[in-house]
């Protein structure tokens, strides 16, 4: 008897593993693919629509069937969880969805046992015929077209062409092992349910992809050695395995994060306990015939996801429990960690994989500071009428926020660029980077405006009834500017941004007038030069704050059409006098001007 007749030889393992790597790549080109066609949104759906446990079963089935990955689809939760976009609660179901959809890997994998074998039209449904096919289709798409949708599919089918290859590696690469007695033999050990489970959790912590797994064993089905005895145990293990890349991804994540991460684990610990127990209980007075069968590929597609399936429907009552048990693994601390006064103030790393997940989290943040700058703003405001020291340290302590979140926001959108965007994703990130620093400027003003405050209320400085009432209008005017960008901002409402450049100019006319009129009290000596100084500071800044409103509104308005050229809008729009600008401009006239 041979070398070969009880092993493989060495061309045979690197075959193998040139399959699983070629298995891998197709894996993950199709998936990636996917994800472009669905216009990368996938993942905000993952987010927007899991707010109910049934809804998060099923949305995560979908979206692991699609990215072919449990594993991917968790880290992603993980990340949801640990940025406070998602509560824990939320992810058990979502995480229990994608245990269930990985297993449709193995599914699509059941088409690499087409049999061409046979005479006529029939071997055309081959495995060969239908991977050529679909290579040829991809390649063309892929080279030839021109619409990146297009070139999205080519990669989709080019994905499966290379994943159907690399099956089809692996199984001839392993189909010496059918003579090998020592093969068959290290096989039958695996019908013990500990170490089939051992052996199964080991595989997949090396390849961190439970389809990976699931279609070697597939693969080893052509060998005839493997009995569903063996397999049952090896599908178990693999559950268990995937959570081994989930486990690395919360390095660094907060204790929510952390609990997320640690509930794959449980659920596929428990599944695994209960499922087992339950089985192999049964087995101790029913006869199973079917164990000792030869699995086939389609077998270990069925038995694969029927574990699945069972294990989510026997955990799912208990996602309560669940989520108190994550909570005992990693208990509250008296400290607070970092991130948790600042919501969005630390962004969440794990998203930059996933561009549409990091410009959603880029909005939510740049929101938060428009809401930090509004506030600061009517803050400042509010002491010019009543002075209060506590009220002028949260003025200072919102600044500091500001300013955390431009320098935060703005690095994780220079790192959001170097990623494939959609058009859509592009127009958000330009206008972020276009309209960040007019956000963090408007707090800077405020801060100016409290500071003036202060000197008032220090100095015991009284202006007269005309010189109150000027600043009086002019800050309702510019506290409804900033009101009007801010939402225009956050509800990308470009009717609404039309507003703001009327109602700047108002405020320049009304800043120009109070300016002129205070120098004529000065003159006639109604008030002081050190009123004079402080009021033209206060009435420099308010004019400046309409300012940056005005940079925000243009940057709503020009990148909405693509276009952005300040200069040249706001010469157009002053000199042409549209019908909506003089409209909006006699209504703010009527309600501002004195």
């Amino acid at each position: 008897m041979g070398f070969r007749k009880i092993s493989m030889g060495v061309g045979d393992i690197l075959a193998l593993l040139g399959g699983v790597a070629m298995f891998l790549f197709g894996m993950s080109l199709m998936g990636d693919a996917l994800k472009r066609v669905a216009g990368n949104k996938l993942e905000l759906v993952l987010w927007r629509l899991s707010n109910t446990p049934i809804k998060g079963v099923l949305l995560g089935t979908g979206v692991t069937a699609v990215v072919q990955s449990s594993s991917a689809t968790t880290v992603m939760v993980v990340g949801f969880v640990n940025s406070g976009m998602m509560t824990v609660r939320q992810a058990i179901g979502v995480i229990m969805g994608a245990n269930i959809g990985t297993s449709v890997t193995g599914w699509v994998l059941c088409l690499s046992m087409l049999d061409g074998s046979r005479n006529g039209w029939i071997t055309l449904l081959s495995t060969a015929t239908l991977t050529a096919v679909v290579a040829l289709v991809g390649i063309l798409l892929r080279m030839i077209c021109k619409s990146q949708t297009k070139r999205h599919v080519g990669d989709i089918l080019l994905g499966f062409a290379v994943l159907m290859y690399g099956m089809q590696a692996m199984s001839a690469a392993v189909e010496p092992l059918r003579e090998s007695a020592m093969f068959g033999s290290v096989l039958s050990s695996f019908k013990n349910p500990a170490i089939g489970i051992l052996a199964g959790i080991l595989v997949t912590a090396v390849l961190q992809s439970a389809s990976a797994s699931v279609g070697i064993l597939q693969s080893l089905t052509i060998t005839g050695a493997i009995s569903y005895a063996t397999t049952i145990p090896l599908i178990m293990g693999i559950g268990i395995g995937a959570s081994v890349p989930v486990l690395l991804s919360a390095i660094g994540a907060n204790r929510d994060g952390r609990r997320t991460s640690l509930i794959y684990l449980v659920i596929n610990v428990l599944g695994t306990l209960i499922c087992s127990g339950v089985f192999y209980g049964l087995t101790i007075f029913i006869n199973f015939p079917f164990l000792s069968e030869s699995a086939s590929f389609v077998g270990v597609a069925f038995i694969n996801s029927l574990y699945r399936v069972a294990m989510v429907l026997v955990l799912f009552p208990f996602i309560r429990l669940l989520e108190q048990f994550s909570r005992i693994l990693v208990r509250d601390g008296g400290e607070k960690e970092e991130g948790e006064t600042v919501p969005f103030a630390n962004l969440e790393e794990r998203f930059i994989a996933h561009p549409a997940l990091a410009v959603e989290q880029s909005r939510l943040a740049m929101c938060d500071m428009a809401d930090k700058v509004k506030e600061n703003l009517a803050r400042a405001i509010s002491l010019l009428r009543k002075y209060s020291k506590s009220e002028h340290d949260k003025i200072s302590e919102t600044e500091n926020i500001i300013d955390s979140y431009e320098d935060r926001i703005g690095t994780y959108l220079v790192r959001i660029t170097g990623r494939e965007l959609g058009e859509a994703q592009n127009k958000d990130v330009s206008r972020f980077l276009h309209t960040i620093s007019d956000f963090e400027r408007i707090g800077d003003h405020a801060v100016n405006i409290a500071k003036a405050a202060n000197e008032i209320s220090r100095k015991h400085i009284e202006f007269t009834a005309g010189a109150g009432h000027e600043l009086g209008v002019i800050a309702e005017a510019v506290t409804e500017i900033v009101s009007i960008s801010v939402s225009s901002f956050e509800n990308d409402d470009i009717p609404l941004a039309y507003r703001v450049e009327p109602l700047e100019e108002m405020i320049d006319i009304l800043c120009d007038k109070a300016k002129h009129n205070h120098v004529e009290r000065v003159r006639t000596g109604e008030c002081t030069l050190e009123h004079g100084f402080v009021f033209n500071d206060m009435i420099t800044d308010f004019e400046r704050i309409a300012d940056h409103c005005s940079n925000i509104g243009v940057a709503m308005i020009e990148l909405e059409s693509n276009l952005f050229d300040t200069h040249e809008y706001l010469t157009n729009l002053k000199r042409l006098k549209t019908a909506t600008f003089s409209r909006y401009f006699d209504e703010y006239e009527k309600k501002y001007g004195f």
